[in-house]
């Protein structure tokens, strides 16, 4: 799992590419990106399955604040990022979620 981040010159925001290698899918026919920057809507963005087998997503976030998130593969299992910035307990259940700072 990665994470990259590009700041834009111009703007207050970074472009931030989740990146899931094909081992780290699990088999997953479908992967979604759910988090504070879409509410937690579970359908809302969804990563894209790559030939080589890895998942992608990217999206312009606000800089100068910390997004906590976590990846629902095939709309059952919650995953966290070994990438992320930390992690921060969730207020919902007994997990943390992955955080990214920008």
């Amino acid at each position: 799992m990665s994470i990259k981040k590009q700041f834009l010159k111009t703007k207050p925001i970074c472009k931030i590419k989740f990146r899931l290698s094909g081992k780290e899918t699990r088999n997953a026919k479908q992967i979604f990106l759910a988090g504070d920057f879409n509410r937690w809507d579970q359908t809302v963005t969804p990563m894209k399955a790559l030939k080589n087998g890895d998942f992608v997503v990217t999206l312009d976030l606000e800089t100068g604040r910390e997004y906590q998130f976590r990846y629902l593969f095939d709309g059952i299992v919650w995953g966290n990022d070994p990438g992320a910035d930390r992690y921060s307990h969730s207020l919902y259940g007994n997990c943390d979620n992955s955080v990214v700072s920008i």
